[in-house]
C-alpha cells in the first residue's frame, strides 16, 4: 500500500500544532511523521532535516503575522504600530512558539513577508538604504521582546496599552532621527 501524499503545508502545521500543544522540544521528525500518519523519510523531501523543519516553523509563525491593508508609504508609523500590535497577537496566541523567533533568522522566503513590509515603512519614514537592516533588527528585537515579555505576564498589572504607546512613541523618535540624520 503507498503511502499517503502530503504536503509541505501539512508538514508545516503539523510542526505548528503539535509545537503549540507541546513545546518545542516535542518537535522530532518523528512526532511530526506520526502526527501525519506517515513515516519521517516522507518529511525530508518537504523540509530537509530537522534545521529546515525548524526554519518551516518560522514560516508558519510569521505566516500568522498579518500585514496591514495601509501602504507604508502612506503612513509609515501606523503600518509600524499595526505590524507590532499583530505580533503581539501572534505572541499571546503561541507563547510556546514564538521564542522560536528568539533562537533563529527568518530564512524561507515564506517568512519574508511582514520583514519587507517592516522594510517599506523604514524606506518611507527616510531611513537610509544602509541603515535599513540594522533598523529592522533594533526594531524587530524591541517588539518581539516586548510581545514575548507581554505574553509571560511581565506587564501584568500595567497598562499594556499605555506601555505600548509610550514605548512605540519613542521607537518612532528614533527612526525619525536616523531619517533626520541622513539629510
Amino acid at each position: 500500500m503507498r503511502p499517503p501524499r502530503i504536503s509541505r503545508a501539512q508538514v508545516l502545521d503539523a510542526t505548528f500544532d503539535l509545537a503549540s500543544e507541546a513545546g518545542l522540544a516535542a518537535v522530532t521528525m518523528r512526532a511530526v511523521a506520526a502526527r501525519l500518519d506517515v513515516t519521517p523519510m516522507a518529511l525530508y523531501r518537504h523540509v530537509g532535516d530537522k534545521q529546515g523543519l525548524l526554519d518551516g516553523l518560522v514560516e508558519r509563525l510569521m505566516a500568522e503575522i498579518t500585514v496591514p491593508d495601509v501602504a507604508p508609504e502612506e503612513d509609515w508609523r501606523a503600518v509600524l504600530r499595526s505590524m507590532a500590535r499583530n505580533i503581539r497577537a501572534v505572541a499571546r496566541r503561541y507563547p510556546d512558539v514564538f521564542v522560536l523567533l528568539f533562537q533563529r533568522r527568518a530564512v524561507t522566503e515564506g517568512a519574508q513577508g511582514p520583514r519587507q513590509v517592516v522594510f517599506r515603512a523604514l524606506r518611507a519614514a527616510g531611513v537610509p538604504e544602509g541603515e535599513l537592516a540594522g533598523t529592522e533588527r533594533m526594531l524587530s528585537t524591541f517588539v518581539y521582546g516586548f510581545a514575548a515579555s507581554e505574553a509571560g505576564g511581565r506587564f501584568a498589572g500595567l497598562n499594556i496599552e499605555a506601555e505600548f504607546d509610550y514605548t512605540a512613541g519613542h521607537v518612532e523618535k528614533l527612526i525619525e532621527a536616523l531619517a533626520a540624520d541622513s539629510r
